[in-house]
């Protein structure tokens, strides 16, 4: 049976309360890019940092999956063949839907890294400057999420899913942010059908084969259940 591939951003959180980084008034508007999700933000104010990240790690908390986030479980569970989710979300709510397993490019909010060993543990609900890495002991803890400039995680095995996919599915991504924008570029290359699912259509629409566009919590249980209905 065929085996599907999605690719999901932060569109299909928004109607959890989750906001993208381009929408007005949420936490992202309040401050530069830069100075947040970046390596050398995080040098120059690490305070400044931590205080961001801990409000989205309450804002996440006390967020619920929706109709899009179960959809995909479902998918997931009910689907003949094999389905990967690949997000680029920290948020958890695909674990919070009861999805198997969900590979996160940009890592968890739920995670903290040290700088030093990259030792990896779950984080407090607060991280504060300093925080001490409970394998090396060094006061390099950070929130283990992927900085613009920095390598997404899994990359290798994600592109491997990709050149054996019989569909690509990107659902509420951008499609600006390389590499993530590439993807579906390779999931052609490897000859699979391709589909976006988003609010509005994204700049790379027309690399799809099909694009579906509206709420998630109404196009994607939809598509999903036009594919199970399919594959009966």
């Amino acid at each position: 049976m065929e085996k599907i591939v999605i690719l999901t951003g932060a569109g299909i959180s928004a109607e959890s309360g989750l906001g993208t980084f381009r929408d007005e008034g949420g936490l992202w508007a309040q401050h530069r890019i830069e100075d947040v999700a970046t390596p050398e933000g995080f040098a120059r104010n690490p305070d400044l940092v931590h205080a961001f990240y801990n409000a989205r790690r309450v804002q996440a908390a006390a967020a619920r999956p929706n109709a899009a986030h179960e959809a995909l479980a479902r998918l997931q569970r009910d689907w003949p063949g094999e389905v990967v989710i690949v997000t680029q979300n920290v948020d958890g709510l695909h674990e919070a839907a009861d999805t198997a397993r969900v590979i996160h490019m940009h890592g968890t909010l739920a995670g903290a890294l040290c700088a030093v060993c990259d030792h990896r543990w779950q984080s407090p609900p607060e991280m504060q400057t300093g925080q001490p890495c409970p394998a090396c002991g060094a006061a390099a803890g950070r929130p283990d999420v992927v900085w613009f400039g920095e390598m997404p995680y899994f990359m290798d095995e994600i592109f491997d899913h990709l050149d054996n996919t019989d569909l690509f599915a990107a659902i509420g991504t951008s499609g600006q942010v390389y590499p993530a924008a590439g993807f579906v570029q390779e999931a052609r290359r490897a000859g699979a059908a391709t589909v976006e699912i988003n609010l509005d259509p994204s700049e790379g629409a027309s690399m799809f084969d099909q694009a579906l566009t509206g709420p998630a919590t109404s196009t994607v249980p939809a598509w999903v259940e036009s594919l199970l209905t399919k594959a009966r």
